[in-house]
C-alpha cells in the first residue's frame, strides 16, 4: 500500500536523524567547513554559466551577473525544502524580472542548456556507478524502500501510462496553443542561442559547468570525510550516481528519500548517519545562502514574498495578448492598444477577437444610452 510505503519511509528517515544525532560528535567539522564552502563555489560556477547563457540570448540588454547569482542559489535552496523542483519556478520569476525585456519561454529555454553538460557527465558517471558491482541496478529499484522510486518501479504498466499520458497532454497543450506557436518557438530559439556558437558555448558554458563539477566533487569528498565514510575517487563517483538518479524522481525535496535509500545500499547500513548529515548539511547552507539572496539582491522578506509576486506577475502576464520577438509585449485591452514600434510585435487572433466583441458591446450600450 502507498501509504504503508510513506510510512516506512518516514520512519526510516526518522530513525536515520536520530543516528545523526547521536553520532554527531563524531563528524569532523572542518571537513565539513570545506564541503560546504566547495559546494558553495560549485553553485557560483553554475550561476556564472547560466549568467553567459543569458547573455547571450540577450546581448544588447545590460544584465548583473549579481542578481543572476541570487536567482539561482536562491532557486537551489528552494528545491530543498519543496517537492518537484518548485524552486525552478522561482527561479524562472527572479531571472525574467532581472533580464530586462525578457521573456519566459526564452529564458525557462535557457534552463535546458544547462542540460547538455548534466546529461554528458550523468551518462559517464552512471555508467561507472553501475559497474562497480555496489549500485542497485534498475529492477532492483523497487525493494529499496524509496516510495517514489519504488512506486514507479513496482508499477511498471503505471509508469508506461503516465509517461504516455505526460506525451498526449504536451500534443494536447501544443494542438491548443497552435495560434502561438511560431512566436513561443522563436522566444525559445532565442533561449538557446549560444548553442548555435559551439565554440562560444563550450568555452562560456560547458568549461564553467566543469570547473563547478571539480568543485562539487572536492565537496563530496570532503562530507565523505566529515562523516567518517572515507573519502576516494570511487566512493566520490557514487555519491555523484545517486544525486544523478535522485534527479531523475525529484518529487521529494532534494531527492531526499531516494539518496537516503541508494547512500545505505552502496555504502552499508553505517551510511545512514551520513546519507541524512549530508542531505541536511546542503540544505541548510543552500537554503541560507538563497534567503541571504532574496533579502540582500532582491529585497524581498521571505520566500513566500517571492512567490506572491511572481503569482502577481503572472496575473499581469495573462493581460498581455501578444509578444515581441525581442521580448517587448503588446498590450491590448478593450478601449486602447499599447504597441510596440511596428513590426516589432503580433496579436494573436483569439484576443483581438475578444477586444473587438467588447468594443462592439460597448457601441451598443452607448447607443442604448442615447436613445
Amino acid at each position: 500500500m502507498p501509504i504503508a510505503s510513506i510510512s516506512e519511509d518516514v520512519s526510516k528517515f526518522v530513525d536515520a536523524v536520530e543516528e545523526f544525532v547521536g553520532n554527531l560528535a563524531d563528524v569532523q567539522f572542518q571537513w565539513l567547513a570545506l564541503g560546504l564552502a566547495a559546494f558553495g563555489i560549485y553553485l557560483s560556477f553554475r550561476a556564472r554559466a547560466f549568467f553567459h547563457v543569458l547573455r547571450a540570448a540577450y546581448p544588447a540588454e545590460r544584465i548583473e551577473f549579481r542578481r543572476i547569482w541570487g536567482a539561482y542559489v536562491a532557486a537551489y535552496g528552494f528545491n530543498n525544502v519543496v517537492p518537484a523542483r518548485g524552486g525552478d519556478v522561482m527561479k524562472l520569476f527572479l531571472t525574467k524580472t532581472s533580464v530586462p525585456r525578457s521573456s519566459y519561454p526564452a529564458v525557462g529555454a535557457a534552463f535546458f542548456v544547462e542540460g547538455v553538460f548534466d546529461l554528458t557527465m550523468g551518462i559517464f558517471i552512471l555508467t561507472f556507478a553501475f559497474s562497480q558491482g555496489v549500485f542497485p541496478k534498475p529492477p532492483d529499484f523497487a525493494a529499496l524502500g524509496a516510495f517514489d522510486l519504488s512506486f514507479f518501479a513496482s508499477h511498471p504498466r503505471f509508469t508506461l501510462f503516465f509517461l504516455t499520458a505526460l506525451g498526449v497532454l504536451s500534443l494536447v497543450l501544443f494542438a491548443v496553443l497552435s495560434r502561438r506557436v511560431q512566436a513561443f518557438w522563436a522566444r525559445v530559439q532565442q533561449g538557446l542561442t549560444i548553442l548555435y556558437d559551439r565554440p562560444r558555448y563550450l568555452r562560456e558554458v560547458f568549461a564553467f559547468q566543469f570547473y563547478g563539477w571539480c568543485f562539487r566533487f572536492t565537496a563530496f569528498w570532503c562530507l565523505l570525510e566529515a562523516f567518517n565514510i572515507g573519502g576516494s575517487v570511487k566512493n566520490v563517483l557514487l555519491v555523484l550516481g545517486v544525486n544523478a538518479v535522485a534527479a531523475i524522481v525529484p518529487f521529494t525535496p532534494g531527492g531526499a528519500g531516494v539518496q537516503q535509500a541508494f547512500l545505505v545500499k552502496v555504502f552499508g547500513a553505517g551510511a545512514a548517519a551520513y546519507s541524512v548529515g549530508q542531505q541536511i548539511a546542503i540544505a541548510a547552507f543552500s537554503i541560507g545562502l538563497g534567503f541571504l539572496a532574496i533579502v540582500t539582491i532582491f529585497r524581498f522578506r521571505s520566500f513566500r514574498e517571492v512567490i506572491d509576486a511572481g503569482k502577481a506577475a503572472r496575473g499581469r502576464e495573462d493581460a498581455e495578448v501578444g509578444f515581441a520577438p525581442e521580448g517587448e509585449t503588446v498590450v491590448a485591452t478593450a478601449g486602447a492598444r499599447a504597441a510596440a514600434p511596428p513590426g516589432e510585435s503580433w496579436l494573436d487572433e483569439e484576443a483581438a477577437t475578444a477586444r473587438d466583441r467588447a468594443e462592439r458591446r460597448a457601441r451598443r450600450a452607448s447607443r442604448r444610452a442615447k436613445r
